[in-house]
């Protein structure tokens, strides 16, 4: 069990590339000269896409952790 959350935060770190722009927003966005824009604008979308689940994910944990020592 403990091999599988170290293997789980390591995938979830670890992402090599992610593109997450709609089409519309890379359409205008590789119009540019530069990319720096387009990657912060990627990084922001992915950064805030993520926000939730990791929350979601630790008031779950902690609702488990409560319940696993309520029972012994």
């Amino acid at each position: 069990m403990k091999n599988r959350i170290v293997f789980f935060l390591l995938t979830l770190f670890f992402v090599i590339k992610t593109n997450a722009q709609c089409a519309m927003c890379r359409a205008v966005l590789e119009s540019e000269e530069g990319q720096t824009v387009a990657e912060g604008i990627n990084d922001g979308i992915v950064y805030l896409m993520a926000i939730p689940y990791i929350l979601v994910a630790g008031i779950g944990y902690f609702i488990y952790r409560k319940y696993n020592t309520l029972k012994k």
